[in-house]
């Protein structure tokens, strides 16, 4: 196995266009296991740790750039009020050594179902900035996941970014696991309201394939809202309502039987988790309406 340490991100790219399979190393938190546990001996590694823009943020006035190296102690130091739903979830992520080295790019790259961050980023709508040394392009979150650990990457493209709109509203995150700490999930479920548009996102992981949204309760939810006149009024949603978008976030699962769960347990579970965190993010909304009402 050779070892490639480019000194810039130029370098990376040539690196990449020279050797498409090698694999990329920033954290190393997800390849050294496979490496350790002998699942995995590419011919190349491609140690990024010395591309300092890697491992920098921009705040814009809509979105939040991450390079993709950025820790998850970074961000949940520096951007919970722009990026609450991904602070959470990097609070969820294993040990306090491993946010300090892991991030979000390293996190898409892998693309497990079980990946911690991609709950976050499907509910918040982020792009993956995709480079290589024929250009740039930006792959919606939405489209970036093509299969088990596979994703929308051509062979010779490293993602140097994460955009990532900043919250307009409140966000959370839930993670169910076999203990507290240092856990794959079980299931994950993430919600953004996002009151500018008036609309709901959700992002659920390792209960299918791939990190999916569940599509089809969020148009039943937008829909709800919308007729109900709730992003007006601020009342709380009915329990009907809430019900029924549990229901069909639990019906957007797709999970399989393994050691850490049933595929029947992680159904019921996420809902569980989307009925929840629905409370919790209106009960927010409905907070700061009371408190811009009371200002005025």
């Amino acid at each position: 196995m050779d070892f490639l340490r480019p000194a810039s991100w130029e370098e990376a790219l040539a690196a990449k266009a020279a050797h498409p399979t090698a694999v990329p190393i920033a954290g190393g938190t997800d390849v050294m296991v496979e490496i350790n546990f002998d699942h995995r001996r590419p011919e190349y590694l491609l140690d990024l740790n010395r591309v300092g823009e890697l491992a920098a943020w921009e705040v814009g006035q809509g979105t939040v750039r991450l390079g993709a190296s950025v820790p998850y102690s970074a961000i949940m130091e520096h951007l919970r009020a722009e990026l609450p739903g991904l602070a959470l979830a990097s609070h969820t992520v294993a040990s306090p050594q491993i946010r300090n080295r892991g991030g979000v790019g390293g996190n898409l790259g892998t693309a497990s179902p079980a990946g911690d961050a991609h709950p976050a980023l499907l509910a918040a709508g982020a792009e993956v900035e995709a480079v290589s040394v024929r250009g740039t392009r930006m792959i919606p979150v939405d489209a970036f996941y093509t299969g088990v650990k596979r994703n929308a990457l051509a062979p010779d493209e490293l993602i140097r970014a994460v955009h990532v709109k900043k919250a307009d509203g409140p966000q959370q995150y839930s993670k169910v696991g076999t203990r507290n700490a240092m856990v794959i999930a079980v299931c994950a479920f993430g919600i953004a309201l996002h009151p500018e548009t008036r609309t709901v996102r959700t992002g659920i992981g390792s209960a299918a394939p791939t990190p999916v949204r569940a599509k089809e309760a969020e148009e039943f939810l937008n829909a709800a809202l919308e007729e109900g006149g709730f992003w007006e009024n601020g009342r709380i949603i009915t329990p009907s309502v809430a019900k029924r978008f549990a229901q069909l976030v639990a019906g957007a699962c797709n999970p399989i039987d393994d050691v850490r769960g049933t595929a029947a347990y992680r159904r019921h579970a996420v809902g569980i988790m989307a009925r929840r965190t629905l409370g919790w993010t209106w009960e927010q909304y409905r907070g700061t309406r009371r408190t811009l009402e009371g200002a005025a």
